[in-house]
This record gives C-alpha cells, sequence and structure tokens, in this order.
C-alpha cells in the first residue's frame, strides 16, 4: 500500500509499525527490537512535517546534499529526530554527511571507512556505522563481497577505531529476498554483530521477520516518487 489521499504519512507509518511488530512477533522477536526508517528521498519539508507532527522521529536520506537541503532546519524545529544515511557516500561528502547524520548504513571500502574516522575524530562525533554487504555479489552494487566481510569489519574496528553496529544489504531484485535476509543475519551472527539494516516498502515484513531492527520505507509511507 502507498500513502494516498486517503492515507496520511501518519497513518502509513502507523499501520507499517503494526506491520513489522506483527512480522517480528510471529517470528519470535521482540517487536521493539524493530524500528521502522521512513525514507523521505525526493520528498520536501512538507511532506515530511506531518510524520514529524504524529510523533516518528527516525528518517532516511539517499543524498547528502539533498539532506543538507531540509533537515537542518527540521531539526531545528525537531531537535530529537535521528536522521540515517541509507545511500552511497562519495569521499568528498564524509565531512558534511558526520555533521548531518547521526548513522550512515553505506560503509562500503576502506577509502570511505578511514575519511569517516578521520571526520568522526576532527568533528567529536560518533555515528552508529553499518557495513554494506553486497549478498548478491553484483558487479554493479556497492558493498563488501561477503567473503571480505571479517577482514574489512577488523580493519574498521582495529586500525581506524570505528564502532561498527552491524551489516546492512540491498538484495537482488530478480532474487528472494527472504534467502539473502537469512545470509546477512547468519553472517552478522558469525561476526559477533547485532544490528541489521535491510527490508524495503516491498518486503519489510520478510526483513523483519528475519532479523531487521532497521527497516527503510519510503513509497509505502510518502507515495510514488
Amino acid at each position: 500500500m502507498t500513502a494516498t489521499a486517503a492515507q496520511s504519512p501518519a497513518a502509513a507509518i502507523a499501520d507499517i509499525e503494526q506491520r513489522i511488530a506483527a512480522a517480528a512477533r510471529e517470528a519470535g522477536r521482540d517487536p521493539s527490537a524493530a524500528h521502522l526508517i521512513a525514507v523521505t528521498k525526493t520528498f520536501d519539508a512538507d511532506a515530511i512535517i506531518p510524520a514529524l507532527e504524529a510523533g516518528h522521529r527516525l528518517f532516511g536520506e539517499n543524498r547528502v546534499q539533498e539532506a543538507k537541503a531540509k533537515w537542518p532546519a527540521l531539526r531545528e524545529r525537531y531537535p530529537d529526530l535521528a536522521l540515517h544515511l541509507i545511500g552511497p557516500l562519495q569521499s568528498n561528502k564524509t565531512r558534511e554527511a558526520v555533521a548531518l547524520f547521526d548513522a550512515i548504513h553505506t560503509v562500503d571500502r576502506p577509502k570511505i571507512a578511514r575519511a569517516i574516522a578521520e571526520e568522526q575524530k576532527h568533528q567529536g562525533k560518533r555515528l552508529k556505522l553499518f557495513i554494506q554487504v553486497n549478498t548478491g555479489e553484483e558487479p554493479q552494487k556497492a558493498g563488501i563481497p561477503p567473503k571480505e566481510a571479517a577482514a574489512f569489519l577488523a580493519h574498521c574496528r582495529d586500525e581506524l577505531g570505528l564502532e561498527i553496529a552491524g551489516l546492512m544489504c540491498i538484495p537482488p531484485q530478480e532474487e528472494e529476498a527472504a534467502v539473502h535476509f537469512a545470509f546477512l543475519a547468519k553472517l552478522a551472527g558469525d561476526l559477533g554483530l547485532s544490528e541489521l539494516s535491510m527490508g524495503m516498502s516491498g518486503d519489510f515484513e520478510t526483513a523483519a521477520a528475519f532479523g531487521a531492527t532497521y527497516v527503510r520505507v519510503g513509497s509505502a509511507i510518502f507515495g510514488a516518487r
């Protein structure tokens, strides 16, 4: 279901949060462990404010420049909100990203990891960080190959001093998402990581059942882009 005139973003969020909780509960998980990131890519402040007014505080953006244009003013009005970067990060945007965001889900190569470490030290800020894993090993997609995840995690922790919270993935569109969610959950467990960023508008309930701690939903809340 997408948000329509008959269903406001606030109503859509309430419905999706109930569905996430139900899926987690049915899988034997604590429903409060799965959090909804409302993805506001391409939507302006006027579209976002109703969700904020309804009490939602966790949002995601794909691009640093777009976030920079709208979120500082929104944060002044709603200082308790949390903003997560869920799209790719270019190294020349790292300074702005660390300043703007509370979490980055797309730590996907040593150059970015080092840039984040340097900026966190410079700004005196610690973000929640996720390693993006290319579970489908798709050549056109960002992310660490699964077989390199352990070494990359060790590099981030031991050499750069980063605190890695968990793993993130975007399954191949033509493959069964559940297989990739189960794989990511096992990989995280093997690496001793407790957080999982997985699931979007079409598969967030499946992700919640397989252990997602963050699901990233946009179109099902705000409508088609």
